[in-house]
C-alpha cells in the first residue's frame, strides 16, 4: 500500500495570540502527523535587567506584556520580597490579589469575544445548526454579544486603577507591601463595579442563571443537567459555546501530553506575610499542583525541579539547566532548522516529569485534587469533565478558562470584605544580597520569575511565562512542547485556511508577547543598546 504523500504548511502568523506565533505542520491523508511551533522574536528582558538596580523588575517587568502586568508585576514583588525576608501586612496581600484578580476578571470576556470566539464564524462551520446564531452573536465588531463582552472586559480594571492608578503597567506592588491606601470610597465604587460586571454580563449574557445556581454544579453530570435545565442556560453564551463546540466537533481534538502544571495562587492574607519560597506551597488560596493524566495523580509543584532546555532555541548554553543557573547568552538569529534551532522559546519541563501545560486547564485539574492543605480551594468539576469525556481538547481547554469566572468574583468580594482600612500597607524592608523567586497564575498559566541580587545589583534575572511553557520547541529528549503535542492528529479540512491549528493555539491562549518580547536580536551591538537604555 503506497504510503500517503505529507504535505508541510507553514501558518504564518497565527493570528490572535497576542504576538507572532509560526507554526509549521506536516499533513498526511488529512491529518497533522508532525508540528513544530516557532517563537519568532527574542525577549531582552532578561539581558535588560542585568547589572540594574534589585528594583527594576518592578517597572520593568509589567511591560513584558501588554494585558498581564499585573501577574508580571505580583512575580516582581514577591521574588524580592523572599530575597530581602521581608515582611508583607495583611492589607498588602489583599492588595495584591485584587490586582491580580482584577486584571483576571476583565481578561475573560476580552479573550471570550475578541480572540476565540471569532473563528465559531468561519465559513468553514456554515453546515453547524448554530452557524447562524453564531455569527450574529459573536461576529468581530457587528456581532451583538461581541460588543456586549468586549465593553464590559474594561470594567474590572477600574477596580485595579483604584490601587495602581492606572492599568496596564502600574508599579503599585512594592517589597514589603503595597504604595496605596484604598478609601472607603474606593471600596465602596469596586463593589458597584463588580455589581455592574455580575448584572449586565456574568449572569444575564454568560451564565443565563444566578452565580448560585452555577456554583451548585460539582460534575460532568451536573453541568449536562444544568445546560437542559432551562432554555435560559441553553441559550446563554456559556450553553451555546459548549453545544456549538461539540457540534463542530472541538471536543475531539487537541489532547496534548496529559500532563499539566500550576504554581498555584493567591497567597492567604494572614499566611504568608514572612514569606519565603519554600513556605509558599502551603500559604496558597489555590493550591500548586502536577496533574498527570495517565496515572490519574496529583502532587504539588516546586520552583527546585524546574529546567529549560536550549538545545533547539537560539541560545549558545548548556542545558537542561534550572533558572538560577541560566546564563541567557542568545546567538545571532539562524535560519529555522527543525532538526536543530528554531525558535526564541525555551523548553521548559519538570525534572521528574517532563514536558507539563500550563493555564486554565491546569489549574481546574489541579483545583479537582485532594493534595495540598485542607483548607485550600477545590472544585472537581473540570477534572470530572476531564475523566468522563477522554481528555484535554479545544473545548474543553477554553470551557476551564472561563469557568474560572465566578471563582474569580467571589474571591473579589470576599477580598473586599476582608480589607482593614486602618491597618499598616507597608513595612520598609531591609536590602541585603540574596536570591528569591516569586510566582503565580497569570490568566494564561504558570507565571514566575527568579532574581539573584549581588553587591546591591541583578546579577540574574529569570522569567518563565505561561506560554514558554506550552508554546516551546523540542526537548533534548526528543519530547514535543505542549502545543507541538496537541496539534498532532488534528483534522484539516481546508491547507488554506487551516482553521484546525489557529483552534489549538488559541484554546492555550497563548501570549508570544510575554514570551519572547521586545526586539528581533541580530547583533552584539543590539543586544548592548537594549541593556543601556
Amino acid at each position: 500500500m503506497a504510503q500517503a504523500a505529507v504535505q508541510t504548511l507553514d501558518i504564518s502568523p497565527v493570528g490572535r495570540v497576542e504576538g507572532d506565533l509560526d507554526v509549521r505542520v506536516e499533513v498526511a491523508d488529512g491529518r497533522v502527523v508532525n508540528a513544530w511551533t516557532q517563537a519568532e522574536l527574542f525577549r531582552g528582558f532578561e539581558i535588560i535587567l542585568r547589572d540594574k538596580d534589585p528594583q527594576a523588575g518592578l517597572v520593568v517587568t509589567p511591560r513584558a506584556c501588554g494585558i498581564c502586568g499585573a501577574s508580571h508585576l505580583t512575580c516582581a514583588a514577591w521574588a524580592l520580597d523572599t530575597a530581602w525576608a521581608t515582611t508583607v501586612p495583611r492589607n498588602a496581600i489583599l492588595a495584591r490579589n485584587l490586582g491580580q484578580l482584577a486584571e483576571s476578571l476583565q481578561s475573560l470576556p476580552r479573550h471570550h469575544y475578541g480572540l476565540f470566539m471569532i473563528d465559531y464564524t468561519n465559513k468553514a462551520y456554515a453546515g453547524s445548526r448554530y452557524y447562524e446564531e453564531a455569527v450574529k452573536r459573536w461576529s468581530p465588531f457587528t456581532g451583538t454579544n461581541y460588543e456586549i463582552g468586549v465593553t464590559i472586559s474594561g470594567r474590572p480594571v477600574e477596580i485595579y486603577a483604584l490601587l495602581g492608578g492606572q492599568w496596564p503597567h502600574s508599579s503599585y506592588m512594592v517589597p514589603g507591601g503595597v504604595m496605596c491606601a484604598p478609601t472607603l470610597t474606593d471600596v465602596t465604587r469596586a463593589w458597584s463595579i463588580l455589581e455592574h460586571f455580575r448584572r449586565n454580563w456574568l449572569e444575564p449574557i454568560w451564565l443565563g442563571c444566578s452565580l448560585e445556581r452555577y456554583e451548585e454544579i460539582r460534575s460532568y453530570d451536573d453541568f449536562m443537567a444544568w445546560l437542559d435545565e432551562r432554555p435560559e442556560h441553553a441559550n446563554s453564551d456559556l450553553g451555546m459555546f459548549w453545544r456549538m463546540s461539540h457540534d463542530i466537533g472541538l471536543d475531539t481534538y487537541g489532547r496534548g501530553h496529559g500532563k499539566f502544571v500550576t504554581w498555584g495562587y493567591l497567597p492567604h492574607e494572614d499566611k504568608y506575610n514572612k514569606p519565603t519560597i519554600e513556605g509558599r506551597n502551603a500559604a496558597l488560596i489555590m493550591k500548586s499542583g502536577v496533574y498527570d493524566g495517565a496515572t490519574d495523580t496529583h502532587k504539588l509543584m516546586d520552583q527546585s525541579f524546574t529546567r529549560e532546555d536550549t538545545l533547539h532555541a537560539w541560545y549558545d548554553e548548556g542545558g537542561p539547566v534550572h533558572p538560577f543557573d541560566r546564563t541567557t547568552k542568545p546567538v545571532q538569529k539562524n535560519d529555522v532548522d527543525p532538526n536543530g534551532k528554531y525558535s526564541w522559546s525555551t523548553a521548559v519541563g519538570h525534572s521528574e516529569n517532563g514536558r507539563l501545560e500550563a493555564g486554565p486547564l491546569a489549574r481546574q485539574l489541579v483545583a479537582g485534587g485532594r493534595h495540598g492543605e485542607a483548607w485550600q480551594h477545590y472544585d472537581p468539576l473540570v477534572l470530572d469533565i476531564y475523566r468522563k469525556t477522554g481528555g484535554a481538547s479545544v473545548a474543553l481547554r477554553h470551557f476551564a478558562r472561563m469557568h474560572e469566572g465566578v471563582k474569580i468574583y467571589r474571591e473579589m468580594e470576599r477580598v473586599l470584605r476582608e480589607l482593614r482600612l486602618g491597618d499598616e500597607w507597608y513595612i520598609k524592608p531591609t536590602e541585603r544580597d540574596g536570591r528569591g523567586w516569586g510566582a503565580t497564575e497569570a490568566i494564561r498559566g504558570a507565571l514566575c520569575h527568579w532574581i539573584e541580587v549581588r553587591g546591591g545589583k541583578i546579577k540574574n534575572y529569570q522569567i518563565i511565562a505561561p506560554t514558554t511553557w506550552n508554546v516551546g520547541p523540542r526537548a533534548s529528549t526528543g519530547e514535543r512542547g505542549p502545543i507541538e503535542e496537541a496539534l498532532i492528529g488534528i483534522p484539516i479540512r481546508d491547507p488554506h485556511d487551516p482553521v484546525e491549528v489557529g483552534h489549538v493555539c488559541r484554546s492555550y491562549d497563548s501570549c508570544l508577547v510575554c514570551t519572547v518580547h521586545a526586539h528581533d536580536a541580530k547583533t552584539g551591538e543590539e543586544l548592548a543598546r537594549f541593556r543601556t537604555a
